[in-house]
Parts: structure tokens; sequence; C-alpha cells
């Protein structure tokens, strides 16, 4: 896809599910290191965790609305049908 004479960057297909299932990992890592040991765990384990929640946040509001629009009959130009 072109947009304004760039072309839009996307990640392979075939890494889309690992890279998903391994930050899916580390982020449970981090809330439940933060839930079970909270006094071991830091800053990283919450900005991991804060910053996962607010990703999933992110697609109900960032998705444009569908352009709803009225389906419209045509009309020939014949004119109306006999009676």
């Amino acid at each position: 896809m072109e947009w304004r004479g760039l072309r839009r960057w996307s990640i392979p297909r075939a890494l889309v599910v690992p890279l998903a299932l391994g930050l899916g990992a580390v982020w449970w890592w981090a809330v439940l290191r933060l839930a079970v040991v909270p006094e071991r765990s830091g800053v990283v384990e919450g900005a991991v965790a804060v910053g996962g929640w607010g990703l999933s946040l992110l697609p109900l509001h960032c998705v444009p609305k569908p352009a709803t629009r009225a389906w419209r009959r045509r009309r020939s130009d014949a004119g109306s049908g006999p009676s």
C-alpha cells in the first residue's frame, strides 16, 4: 500500500503469531510478577503491564466508524411500465 509516496511497512505473516505469543507471554509474566511478589517487581514489570493494558484499549478507540449509506434503487430512463 502506498501512502503519499511512502510504502507502509509490514511484519511478515510467518512472524505475526510467534511475535504476538511472545509479547503476550512477557505481559503475563509482568502482571503475575506484580500480583505474586510485588516487593520484588520493579519499574520494568510495571511499565510492561501498564503498556500492555493501554494497548488493549487502542483497537476500540482507533478504528474508524464504517461509512453507512442508504441503498437507493436505480431507476431506468425508460419511464414507468404499463399499469
